[in-house]
């Protein structure tokens, strides 16, 4: 397997639902932006891997089609939230392997305003065994947001178990808004009190309605490429990708009895392991982390499924400040999902897009210092998790 280069990156600024900017304009833009960063055209890209999920069929391909018609594969690529990381992790594998020696990963949506919600009531719903099983173990309220309550039920499980205070997660509300507001590129950058986030519309278990991250229209783009194409093309290339992996669920998600294990604790920590033996890099090598933090819930259990922290100490580890600037790793410089929002399929390539950034030093206000190491965090319920680590040498 080759060494993989990061060469550009681009992404559009986030929005919401009712600019109703159309996914092909904004999947055009992140695209263009990632090849003018790389310093290549079109015609050097010779597979490109597309992720999307709500849309119809070849949505891809409609995209890149106004970027150039070259006849090379266009992959359509949908796993839920993970679906952008998921189209990064193709593209990097085809350029580790040796099939292509530059590949264009892209990710885009163009949401609707509200909770998510099914769009077909006809067939076999692919979330129904991880509702029905979780329903084995907390009383579901009827009519509720489905994703809400998957993940507030994972804080309620790691507030039993180890007293997690429910303010410790809305702090974690409080400093994605202090993060966002140097991004120029987040949905919300308005500061929020702790008080503002506990007294919002409460929505399930430790969760209320500002620790839910808000539907989002965006796209990220990101162009790899192998040492030799670098090297012909006369290409710096200071960021690549360490180590990566994907991991799916276990008979022991639904098997359990776990809410934690059934939003994905198992498969971030078995996919964290993997990349840190792939890159001979541990949590305390990592200077910031994009994570996942679709919901508070989720951010403050993936600290300890990543290995940030031991298990049953994250509430410590948000009280001592130690995810943010000043602490032990700046978790989401960029506002993260929460304020900087979650257009599903661009999230990955959005998370990619900050990291590169950072590590070459290029975020102003919001730049974490010295950054070499940057750690890459995305699930999608479902289910699959993508972890990916980025290095710069120079």
């Amino acid at each position: 397997m080759r060494k993989v280069n990061v060469i550009g990156v681009g992404m559009t600024k986030f929005e919401t639902p009712k600019a109703l900017t159309p996914y092909t304009n904004l999947g055009k833009e992140a695209t263009q932006d990632a090849l003018k960063d790389a310093g290549v055209d079109y015609s050097m890209i010779e597979e490109a891997y597309t992720g999307w999920v709500y849309g119809d069929s070849c949505a891809g391909e409609k995209v890149l089609y106004q970027v150039g018609m070259t006849g090379i594969p266009i992959f359509n690529v949908n796993n839920n939230c993970s679906t952008g990381s998921n189209a990064l992790y193709l593209a990097r594998q085809a350029v580790a392997s040796g099939v292509v020696e530059c590949a264009l990963a892209l990710g885009f949506e163009q949401m609707t305003p509200g909770a998510l919600g099914i769009v077909f009531t006809d067939r076999p719903m692919p979330m129904e065994t991880f509702i029905e099983k979780l329903g084995e173990v907390q009383d579901l309220p009827r009519n509720a947001p489905i994703a809400p309550m998957l993940f507030g039920a994972a804080g309620v499980e790691h507030l039993e178990k180890y007293g997690t205070k429910a303010e410790t997660f809305g702090k974690i509300s409080v400093k994605a808004r202090k993060h966002a507001q140097h991004n120029e590129r987040a949905v919300f950058r308005d500061l929020l009190t702790l008080e503002e986030i506990m007294e919002s519309p409460h929505m399930y278990g430790p969760l209320t309605r500002y620790q839910c991250c808000p539907p989002t229209c965006g796209a990220g783009a990101a162009v790899l490429c192998s040492e030799d194409f670098a090297k012909k093309h006369n290409i710096k290339t200071p960021v690549y990708i360490a180590g990566q992996a994907m991991a799916f669920d276990f008979s022991s998600t639904f098997e359990d009895k776990s809410p934690m294990k059934i939003v994905g604790y198992e498969m971030t920590s078995a996919a964290s392991k993997k990349v840190y033996d792939q890159s001979g890099l541990g949590p305390d090598d990592i200077d910031l982390v994009e994570l996942h933090d679709c919901f508070t819930a989720n951010e403050l259990v993936t600290y300890e499924g990543l290995g940030l922290t031991p298990e049953g100490t994250a509430e410590k580890f948000i009280e001592d400040g130690d995810n943010t600037y000043g602490g032990k790793v700046v978790t989401n410089p960029s506002g993260g999902l929460l304020s900087k929002g979650h257009p599903l399929g661009a999230t990955g390539l959005a998370q990619c897009a900050e990291i590169v950034w950072q590590l070459r030093g290029e975020c102003n206000s919001r730049q974490v210092e010295n950054a070499k190491v940057g750690l890459q965090h995305n699930i999608g319920i479902g289910g699959a998790a993508v972890v990916t680590m980025y290095r710069n040498e120079q």
